[in-house]
């Protein structure tokens, strides 16, 4: 323990535990959890056998927790836990994808069947990042981060409003002002207007 304690203070990079990610999880603002959510939503979407996006946010921290995904230093957390969350969606597509030639036998059936559901991984990572950029612009408007969480889970805006108990005068002028924020950043991108951001 005394030579991790000398590595710290000199600056070199050890292992961090499991308790070290308990601590770190368990003191995450609220900005950080609603940015876990959306990127959660984003990894999950579509996913096959009924899971949501819940199932793999709790997984991922699960092995982060019991210390089979090990959280390395130098990598900041929400970031390692997307990848995590990325790894675990990765791993489920693959698994409906051999489920599947397993049951047909044939790689034109799976192309046919399974080809459709699986997002494309670079549109996937695009998708990720755009959305990590809008929430970090955002990071200090509590708002504006639960419009973009209601609208990455599907929300209408009067269901957004009744589960973040906003009002709607409230909503429209959160979306105002997110769409002049994105305008003046250029952060315009084609699912914006699909999000409500207007």
């Amino acid at each position: 323990m005394e030579r991790l304690e000398r590595n710290r203070g000199l600056g070199i990079a050890v292992d961090r535990t499991a308790a070290d990610a308990a601590r770190a999880i368990a003191a995450l603002p609220q900005t950080d959890l609603l940015r876990l959510a959306a990127l959660a939503r984003l990894w999950s979407r579509g996913l096959p056998d009924g899971l949501v996006w819940t199932d793999v946010l709790n997984e991922a921290i699960l092995r982060v927790l019991d210390g089979s995904r090990p959280w390395p230093p130098g990598v900041p957390l929400l970031a390692f836990l997307s990848g995590v969350m990325r790894s675990i969606c990765d791993d489920h597509w693959r698994r409906a994808r051999r489920e599947a030639l397993r049951r047909h036998g044939d790689v034109a059936d799976l192309d046919a069947t399974v080809g459709d559901g699986a997002p494309d991984p670079e549109r996937m990572l695009a998708a990720a990042q755009a959305l990590a950029a809008i929430i970090e612009l955002f990071a200090d408007d509590a708002l504006a981060l639960q419009v973009i969480a209601g609208l990455s889970e599907g929300l209408t805006a009067a269901e957004i409003c009744r589960q973040y108990t906003m009002g709607e005068r409230d909503y429209d002028t959160t979306r105002k002002r997110m769409r002049r924020k994105l305008m003046r950043h250029r952060l315009q991108f084609s699912w914006g207007a699909n999000w409500g951001v207007r």
